[in-house]
């Protein structure tokens, strides 16, 4: 059972240089992989802020370790992005824990 909850940003740079159809192959499997992830309970809930290449989302995971190695870093973007991560928990006055 997966028991800690983090809230990671993401920034995805892209090499200068990278062929763009490396890019875009990439960001396809991207996309399939995040699927995958939710579908197992990994990945929770993803945002981006408007107007920005970056992501901020609340995932799931064992501990931050697993949360970097065997989870985001089986993202295809993962080479390329840096992430900062916060463990959260639950806070008293969240509505959602009524």
């Amino acid at each position: 059972m997966i028991t800690k909850e983090f809230l990671v940003e993401l920034t995805t740079t892209v090499p200068e240089g990278t062929d763009p159809a490396e890019v875009s192959r990439r960001r396809a499997d991207e996309s399939v992989r995040a699927k995958e992830l939710a579908a197992a309970g990994h990945l929770v809930r993803l945002w981006r802020p408007v107007g920005e290449l970056r992501s901020i989302g609340v995932w799931r995971a064992d501990s931050e370790a697993d949360l970097r190695a065997k989870v985001l870093g089986t993202l295809p973007l993962w080479p390329w992005m840096t992430a900062v991560v916060t463990a959260v928990q639950p806070h008293p006055n969240d509505p959602g824990q009524r």
